[in-house]
C-alpha cells in the first residue's frame, strides 16, 4: 500500500482508509514478529520468558485484537476502492485491491492463531 503512489488523486496517503489499512498492517507485522521471536526464544532456550498463564492470555487477546483491527481496516478500504473502480479501473485501484486482499489474508491467519491460542488457554491446567 505504501508504494501505491501514482500522482494526482492516485496517492494512497490522500485516503484515510488506506492509511488505516497500512497502519494496521504495520502493527500486525510488529505484533506477530514479536510473538514469533518470543516463541523461537522459548523453543531454543527451553525457558519461558513469562509465566504460562499471562503468556497464554496475551497470546489470546493479542491475536483477537489484531485480527479485529485487520478486518476493520480491510473492510473500511473496500467501499472506497469499489467506488474508484466504477470511475476508473487502473493500476492504482488494482494495487489497492491487492493490498486489501493481503489485509484479509492476514486477518484469516490471525483468526486461526486466535482459535489455537484460545484452545491452548482453555486446556491449560493451573495447580
Amino acid at each position: 500500500m505504501a508504494s501505491n503512489k501514482h500522482g494526482d488523486w492516485r496517492e494512497f496517503d490522500k485516503y484515510e482508509e488506506y492509511r488505516y489499512l497500512l497502519a494496521m498492517g504495520i502493527l500486525a507485522t510488529i505484533y506477530t514478529g514479536l510473538q514469533a521471536w518470543r516463541q523461537i526464544q522459548e523453543l531454543s532456550t527451553g525457558k519461558r520468558l513469562f509465566q504460562q498463564r499471562p503468556s497464554a492470555l496475551v497470546d489470546f487477546f493479542g491475536d483477537q485484537i489484531m485480527a479485529y483491527l485487520l478486518i476493520s481496516a480491510a473492510s473500511s478500504a473496500v467501499p472506497l476502492t469499489n467506488r474508484m473502480r466504477e470511475g476508473a479501473d487502473n493500476f492504482f485501484t488494482d494495487s489497492s485491491a491487492a493490498s486489501i486482499s493481503m489485509g484479509f489474508l492476514a486477518f484469516f491467519c490471525l483468526a486461526l492463531s486466535a482459535m489455537i491460542s484460545g484452545y491452548n488457554l482453555s486446556t491449560q491446567s493451573y495447580i
